[in-house]
């Protein structure tokens, strides 16, 4: 009897972990979808566009399969070699869409970067408010998000990181701006967002 009480509290524990994955999984995939469709927003491709593309797409992705394929060459010049595919990737896209296209591309950027923005100060606002920061405080916890943010984009832009290292290092670079923030509260401040964070998260699990 305890066997299988303890296969069935295994079996459960799997099936959750399972279904928190394939959850986050989703949610990582939705985000993603979700942020190219407003980076194109306004853009109408044509049926050439489209195929160009595509085909851009799967010769990006046969080349980097067979660059990973290469364990005879250095870790310096698999990401070299990596740089390149990945910057001829990028000036195709570049031929393939109209000077009208690009525009509005860039447009698109600036206008989810200055909507990003304008959260993130509205969220500033608030936890002025909540945590009563001084002036001197927010101004120094602006310039920590905006050196985070400037760490954040080198990262993501340097193709000669891969995946792997470019998460580990995102995840230094927010680690880092935790702990800068913590730095500048006092510990009262400090205090009172613990427990405002662990009231949102009773509310949360008592849904």
């Amino acid at each position: 009897m305890k066997k299988i009480v303890v296969g069935m509290l295994a079996l459960g524990s799997f099936i959750f972990s399972a279904n928190a994955q394939e959850k986050t999984g989703k949610m990582k995939t939705h985000r993603h979808h979700h942020a190219k469709a407003m980076m194109m927003h306004g853009i109408t491709l044509s049926a050439a566009q489209k195929q160009q593309m595509k085909a851009n797409r799967e010769t990006t992705k046969n080349q980097l399969a067979e660059l990973n394929k290469n364990e005879d060459i250095t870790v310096r010049e698999f990401k070299a070699r990596k740089a390149e595919i990945l910057k001829s990737q990028k000036e195709q896209m570049d031929k393939i869409l109209t000077d009208e296209q690009k525009s509005q591309l860039a447009k698109n950027k600036a206008d989810r970067k200055a909507k990003h923005e304008l959260a993130s100060s509205k969220r500033l606002d608030k936890m002025k408010a909540r945590l009563n920061l001084s002036e001197e405080q927010v101004a120094k916890i602006k310039d920590s998000r905006e050196a985070s943010r400037a760490k954040a984009n080198a990262i993501r832009e340097n193709s000669q990181l891969s995946q792997a290292e470019k998460k580990d290092q995102l995840v230094a670079v927010m680690k880092e701006q935790k702990d800068n923030f913590k730095a500048v509260l006092t510990p009262e401040q400090i205090s009172k967002m613990e427990a405002m964070k662990k009231d949102r998260m009773d509310k949360r699990n008592s849904k």
